[in-house]
């Protein structure tokens, strides 16, 4: 039976059984309790539509609605409730971003900037904006201890930069960028940023303000919420200049044959009737990653991490890779097993983790790696789960000799 979490939270996750360690959170998070009973809630006791019923639970929906975007907008330190637009996750806010913005914006010679540890997410959007409107694409080197290059980034920026996107924290590495020295290098050359913040906001308190970040994104689904939803933060004169993402209900005007006018931000990019449940159960995921305190999330996933990366780089034949203080996530490599061999014993040891090239292909070029192993954490977490992964990698290491 597992050692329970420091910070007492296993016995709020139904789906992780005793003697089950569960190390694949910077993919997907296990759902607490809480969350599920407010899903639940909303479709069992009080499911309506929102922002068009006149009878007293559509109101009520609606209402319940837009209080989950402004617990979004404290979470993230916004100014006001209307700066957040909810999306079916990070990736479709930097699509939107992508299209709404950067294809209306730039234009032939203009430069974007991106890194070599981006998520697919952050490097295609820009692509496909970049083939299509003759835009450069330059790419940030890693340091030897794998964080984005910011000595590197300023020397490379130029003023034909004008956005540049970066992951807050490595999906692969954990490591975290400083975000404020980012921005303030952008901004100085007349570049926009955008965060890409899924691996940061259930690890790290973040601030968009204290950032001084143009575009901040995440998914609901990392943060112990539901799959489906997430969050699109952007100045607010930026979101008031760009045209809308898709057309349709909910996100107009007024609508005739001769001419559309739409609906103010952030109603003009959520067309179609929204993901109302979804919403609710983010809601019911900040307000619960909000009562542990983020500070006392980071620390017990720092604790976690030294106790992993102390208890691998003891075995000789173990290659860790990221910085030693990674949020939360811990990518390695065992000379001569592949990472696909790693999972599948540790699986038969109950121990889950995720291998493969975690949608980093180009990470993975410049590491000369062809996929890795990364364990990544919880607050469902503990001692006894590092152990675990310890001793399966230990076997592992036995059973390729």
């Amino acid at each position: 039976m597992a050692t329970a979490s420091p910070l007492d939270r296993v016995a709020d996750f139904p789906a992780i059984p005793d003697g089950w360690a569960y190390l694949d959170t910077a993919a997907t998070a296990q759902k607490p309790q809480a969350v599920i009973d407010a899903i639940t809630r909303a479709y069992d006791t009080s499911y309506a539509t929102v922002h068009r019923g006149v009878y007293q639970r559509s109101a009520d929906m609606t209402v319940a609605y837009e209080k989950a975007r402004e617990a979004a907008a404290r979470f993230i330190g916004a100014g006001s409730a209307n700066e957040i637009v909810f999306t079916r996750g990070a990736t479709e806010g930097i699509n939107l971003v992508a299209q709404c913005w950067a294809a209306t914006q730039l234009k032939a010679g203009d430069r974007i900037m991106l890194s070599m540890l981006e998520h697919h997410s952050n490097i295609v959007p820009w692509q496909m904006v970049a083939e299509r409107l003759g835009v450069a694409i330059d790419v940030l080197p890693l340091t030897a201890d794998h964080r984005i290059d910011l000595d590197a980034m300023e020397r490379m920026l130029t003023p034909a930069h004008k956005l540049v996107s970066l992951g807050h924290v490595s999906n692969v590495l954990g490591s975290v960028l400083d975000g404020r020295r980012a921005a303030d290098l952008a901004h100085g050359v007349g570049a926009k940023i955008l965060l890409d913040g899924c691996q940061a906001v259930p690890r790290i308190a973040v601030d968009v303000k204290a950032l001084d970040c143009d575009f901040y994104v995440f998914s609901g689904h990392k943060l112990y919420g539901p799959t489906g939803i997430g969050v699109l933060w952007a100045r607010p004169e930026l979101l008031d200049a760009m045209p809308p993402y898709q057309g349709g209900g909910s996100m107009i005007d007024r609508v005739s044959f001769e001419k559309t006018t739409y609906a103010p931000p952030p109603g003009r990019f959520e067309a179609g009737t929204p993901h109302i449940v979804g919403a609710l159960g983010l809601h019911a995921a900040i307000d619960y990653v909000s009562a542990i305190g983020l500070d006392a999330i980071h620390a017990h996933e720092a604790a976690l991490v030294a106790q992993a990366r102390e208890g691998l780089s003891a075995i000789n034949s173990v290659r860790l890779l990221g910085p030693e203080d990674s949020a939360g996530i811990v990518s390695f490599a065992v000379e001569g097993v592949h990472p696909h061999d790693i999972g599948t014993i540790l699986d038969e040891s109950r121990v889950a983790i995720r291998a493969g090239h975690h949608c980093a292909q180009p990470l993975m070029e410049a590491l000369g790696l062809p996929a890795t192993a990364r364990a990544s954490f919880g607050v469902y977490n503990g001692p006894d789960d590092v152990a675990a992964l310890v001793d399966g990698v230990r076997r592992v290491t036995r059973i390729f000799g």
